[in-house]
């Protein structure tokens, strides 16, 4: 069973969140000009450069959307440490294992509710 984390390690791990969250913030902001529209021209932009336009319009969105839902754990995890409840088990309250955390910094569950 895993044992409750140490003030060392959750400052730690902390640090990790808020390095992830700077970079995801950094990168949305990059990224923001590939969500826009793309055009119709068809004097400008060929019928497969548009569909590759498209594509990778798509692919940005979807990247978007992960980056979001990352940033939304990464919230909920920095919430639960000023709560004190980070590190135990949203599900269970067991504590979840250090090892996990490193992985996962913003895991909210224990290895067994999360299976």
């Amino acid at each position: 069973m895993a044992e409750a984390l140490s003030s060392s390690q959750i400052n730690s791990l902390k640090q990790r969140l808020l390095e992830q969250q700077a970079a995801l913030k950094a990168h949305d902001q990059e990224g923001a000009s590939w969500s826009d529209t793309v055009e119709l021209d068809q004097q400008s932009v060929g019928r497969l450069s548009r569909m590759d336009a498209m594509q990778q319009q798509e692919m940005a969105q979807a990247e978007a959307r992960r980056r979001t839902s990352d940033l939304a754990r990464i919230e909920m995890a920095l919430i639960r440490m000023t709560e004190d409840e980070y590190g135990w088990c949203a599900e269970c309250g067991d504590p979840v294992a250090f090892r996990r955390l490193e992985i996962d910094p913003a895991a909210a569950l224990c290895i067994g509710c999360a299976t």
